[in-house]
């Protein structure tokens, strides 16, 4: 008759010889630790610090929510409001009606003067199919048929264009490498 073989683990093997198994991480297993810590630095990384052309689309999407909603606000409230660029602030105005001045917006969370963060700056581009200067206020008619217009967002490497077509849909070309 053949004789019954017990199989042992290599760790009860060790305690019966009287030797503590072998502690410790295999290759593999560390190479996995390494893996998801270099993953996670390169996503932190991102987080922390984005490049100019996320900041450049990210930026062109709220200034685009913003512009839609402006001229939406003027339909709603049968006013007249404006909007400028210039440097790396966008501010948003309303026209007082009897002086026919422009007052700087303040009242509404969403059309607040808003700083850019670095490097981008904002220009004025067209209205009604002319160049504008950088500065100019763009009005945005109560009536909300508005003429088109464009702005620009650019740093250094990359430029997007918003622009407001006159059934207030509003666009956005880029992310596009800068001349």
């Amino acid at each position: 008759m053949g004789s019954l073989e017990l199989v042992q683990s290599p760790a009860a093997v060790a305690r019966a010889k009287g030797k503590a198994p072998a502690r410790g991480f295999t290759l593999i297993e560390l190479l996995v630790v390494v893996v998801i810590l270099g993953i996670a630095a390169s996503l932190a990384l991102a987080l922390v610090d984005p490049d100019e052309r996320d900041v450049s689309a990210r930026e062109a999407r709220r200034f685009a929510g913003a512009l839609e909603y402006a001229a939406r606000r003027a339909q709603w409230h049968n006013e007249l409001l404006g909007v400028s660029a210039a440097g790396h602030v966008v501010r948003y105005w309303r026209r007082v009606p009897d002086d026919e001045r422009w007052q700087l917006l303040v009242d509404d969370d969403v059309l607040r003067p808003r700083s850019l963060p670095e490097p981008l700056d904002a220009m004025a581009l067209a209205f009604a199919g002319r160049a504008l200067a950088s500065d100019a206020i763009v009005p945005l008619r109560a009536s909300g048929r508005n003429e088109p217009l464009a702005f620009a967002l650019a740093t250094p490497r990359w430029r997007t264009v918003i622009a407001l077509d006159p059934l207030n849909r509003v666009s956005i070309d880029g992310p596009t490498s800068a001349p």
